[in-house]
């Protein structure tokens, strides 16, 4: 009996209710939470939310066993990937999945970007790109209520997304001319620089910096100019040194403005770089004829020297080195201030050894010389001739004929007189 109405219970067991729906779709929007207004030359995050908010036209309950696997406005899928069109802007990251998105619902992306140092002020439009799948088919038009037959339908679609770029000061340097930049000295470079951007800037400072590793390096790196505004022009002047190993050639620099910017903050410009002219090192030559000096001779020579430089050497000394065979008790001279292309004439007091060999030897000189700062410089040594001549022959017969004419004289007076 028990069981006969346990059978009946079950009979009279309502079937489970499953809910169907009609139609609907997803509907996505995006737009860019957290900061969206960036500086050029500024590395930036860009956050985006995606929302759906699609909807179903019908929702209904009825007898069933299956329920759907899917609903029609569940974007599935769902890839996301975030594009520059044609703003000034470098997008770094790839597109990325973020899986499925039911509606109501949200999920965010993020995308490491960089704004171009040419970035102006203004607002741009990134194209965001999504793709998707979303069950299309209506569940109405099933055959059955045990069977469930899924279509999906692909969707791509793109969705505008705004930044904005603010206004900053921009420099373009407009002249840059190098004074006395010669290797292993110091001199000046003097700069003119516009604010092309679009904001004015307050308490401003014009820095001018070492390159890397470039040979032009400031020893005077900051000018401070105040404000500067929008369109504003400043002329500014740095010494700076030359490295000793550098060649005739330009070597970078760059030049950047640090700044108040509208909202208080402390900010720098982006750096532009201008190449610095340098001459090469000041050099001399001998270009006097070979000095010569007779074997067991002392004497004073004239060495000329010539300036094969670009710039004047002030206060110019040289030196003569003096070896065997020869010494030397004067082995300096003033030469006073070479200009490019300038010669100067040196005097030593040289002596040669009496057992000096006759011919051609070199004596190593050097120039010392003031710079256009007043720093004192010595130029590679480089070298300057001397010939060594032989006495002259001696001759044996000279005093023995003029004994023999004294003899003839003093004959011929005897003869005279007595």
């Amino acid at each position: 009996a028990l069981l006969i109405i346990a059978g009946l219970l079950i009979c009279v067991t309502p079937a489970l209710g499953v809910t169907k729906y009609f139609g609907g779709s997803p509907a996505i929007t995006a737009y860019i939470t957290g900061v969206n207004e960036f500086y050029p030359g500024e590395d930036a995050t860009i956050t985006v939310v995606l929302q759906n908010g699609g909807t179903n036209w019908l929702e209904y309950t009825n007898q069933g066993t299956i329920a759907p696997e899917d609903i029609g406005t569940t974007a599935k899928q769902l890839t996301v990937g975030l594009g520059a069109g044609s703003a000034p802007v470098d997008i770094k990251t790839d597109p990325q999945n973020v899986g499925d998105l039911a509606s109501p619902g949200k999920k965010t992306a993020s995308f490491s970007a960089k704004i171009t140092q040419d970035a102006t002020l203004g607002e741009y439009q990134l194209p965001l790109t999504v793709t998707y799948r979303y069950l299309s088919n209506l569940q109405s038009d099933q055959p059955t209520s045990t069977t469930i037959e899924n279509t999906y339908t692909d969707v791509t679609q793109t969705i505008p997304v705004t930044v904005k770029i603010k206004p900053v000061v921009k420099i373009d340097v407009v002249n840059a001319t190098g004074t006395n930049l010669v290797v292993g000295t110091e001199g000046y470079i003097n700069l003119t620089v516009k604010n092309i951007g679009y904001e004015d800037g307050k308490q401003a400072t014009v820095r001018l910096m070492r390159n890397g590793a470039s040979a032009v390096i400031p020893t005077d790196d900051s000018v401070y100019i105040g404000d500067f505004p929008r369109n504003g022009i400043v002329t500014c002047r740095y010494k700076v040194a030359v490295s000793n190993d550098a060649q005739g050639q330009s070597y970078p620099v760059d030049v950047a403005v640090t700044y108040t910017n509208a909202e208080g903050d402390t900010v720098t410009s982006a750096t532009e770089t201008v190449g610095m002219p340098v001459a090469g090192k000041l050099t001399f030559a001998v270009t006097s004829p070979s000095a010569v000096i007779m074997q067991g001779e002392s004497r004073v020579i004239s060495v000329e020297y010539t300036n094969l430089g670009s710039v004047t050497a002030n206060k110019a000394q040289a030196r003569l080195s003096a070896v065997v065979p020869f010494t030397s008790s004067d082995e300096t001279a003033y030469l006073g201030d070479i200009p490019p292309g300038g010669k100067a004439v040196a005097q030593y007091a040289l002596s040669a050894s009496s057992s000096a060999e006759p011919g051609n030897y070199t004596l190593d000189t050097e120039v010392r010389y003031r710079d256009a700062l007043d720093n004192s410089q010595i130029s590679d040594t480089f070298r300057a001739a001397v010939t060594v001549a032989p006495r002259p022959a001696s001759n044996a017969l000279v005093p023995l004929i003029a004994a023999a004419l004294a003899i003839g004289l003093i004959a011929v007076a005897a003869y005279y007189f007595l």
